[in-house]
């Protein structure tokens, strides 16, 4: 009787274990955002740290048709800093606005965006009321809004720029301008 005879291919075990912690990550993902703001996105308005006015229903009237990412950092926060390099990226050829939450008035925020080389808008939150209002649990927090205002994806934590690009294009399918 071959040695081998009884035993499952090793790809099918590694298989398995790569599904259930998917699985598992998923489920995470999904306890961890349970109470997240669903529906129409939470309005918000403010002054950008270059001293523009900014207004969440006037921004998004500029950009008909267009799927938006709202992206949640902090300057105290390790990961936002592996993920700001993906938003300054989308941000070159997609809509997206930045909330700074607790990192300060916004002289602060943009010295510490001109110290780190961040081109991206960033609003200043310095209570974090913007991100309370989206009832995120953390940073970084990703929103992604349809066309028509709608939140179609939220997530928390490190996200990759090809997840973010793959939920900006799926939230925009279907869109009429």
């Amino acid at each position: 009787m071959p040695e081998n005879a009884g035993k499952k291919p090793r790809w099918r075990r590694w298989a398995l274990e790569i599904a259930l912690f998917v699985a598992a990550f998923l489920a995470f993902q999904a306890w961890q955002l349970r109470d997240t703001a669903r529906g129409p996105a939470p309005q918000f308005a403010g002054v950008h740290t270059d001293g523009q006015a900014f207004d969440l229903a006037a921004w998004r009237a500029a950009h008909p048709g267009q799927p938006l990412l709202i992206y949640f950092w902090a300057e105290w926060c390790p990961i936002c800093k592996t993920t700001a390099g993906s938003v300054e990226n989308i941000a070159a050829d997609r809509p997206v606005i930045t909330v700074a939450t607790q990192s300060g008035d916004a002289a602060a925020v943009a010295r510490f965006m001109a110290a780190n080389g961040y081109r991206f808008p960033a609003l200043p939150d310095p209570a974090g009321a913007i991100m309370k209002s989206y009832r995120l649990p953390g940073t970084p927090g990703f929103v992604v809004l349809a066309p028509d205002g709608q939140i179609r994806f939220v997530s928390v934590g490190y996200t990759s720029e090809i997840g973010l690009r793959l939920r900006l294009r799926w939230a925009g399918l279907g869109a009429t301008t």
